[in-house]
């Protein structure tokens, strides 16, 4: 089981936990969907740290945390999709209709925490937080595993949009298959 919070100005040192000194995944801070590449690369590590916080500070909530027994566990990134507009540039992820639907672009479960089914509890509280908020789509962009048994290994720097496995289990289905290595699924809410 598993708690989770938004990330807000209260959350934010758990969210600094969380993701460590290095910013998850190469001072990404979960700037790489909500900057162009030029300027992810510019800010990697404390300028992407600082951007995020400016964006809490200023009353977005970019996603929600995680807790196993009390501890930040995991992150979600869950908003509008017009909150990342990276993906409205990648050729990739282009809106495959004009439906409103929140984006689930990001998942990281902190390492001490991995092989604990944490992607799945992530997956359903982000559901669970956009229904609250009102929202009635969640998309999600896994990458498709290249071996045939459909759950490959890809380090987590490779992994981070999760699997599609994963997102079934959730109750999503596939609604585009842009490449051989990307997915494109949703759940709609009830």
């Amino acid at each position: 089981m598993i708690d989770y919070k938004p990330l807000n100005p209260e959350t934010w040192k758990d969210f600094e936990i969380l993701f460590g000194p290095r910013g998850a995944y190469a001072g990404c801070w979960c700037m790489w969907w909500r900057t162009t590449r030029k300027e992810f690369e510019k800010c990697q590590g404390d300028g992407n740290k600082a951007a995020l916080h400016a964006l809490v500070e200023a009353g977005r909530v970019p996603g929600i945390i995680g807790y196993h027994e009390g501890r930040p566990a995991a992150w979600a990134a869950i908003c509008p999709r017009g909150d990342f507009p990276s993906s409205g540039r990648s050729r990739l992820l282009k809106p495959v209709d004009d439906r409103p639907v929140w984006s689930l672009p990001c998942l990281f479960v902190g390492k001490e925490f991995r092989g604990e089914n944490l992607s799945l509890a992530m997956i359903e509280a982000a559901v669970d937080y956009v229904k609250k908020q009102g929202g009635k789509i969640v998309e999600a962009y896994p990458t498709v595993p290249r071996d045939s048994s459909g759950g490959g290994k890809l380090p987590p720097v490779s992994s981070f949009m999760g699997f599609p496995a994963v997102f079934v289990k959730a109750g999503f289905t596939e609604v585009a298959r842009p490449s051989e290595a990307r997915m494109i699924m949703r759940l709609e809410i009830a």
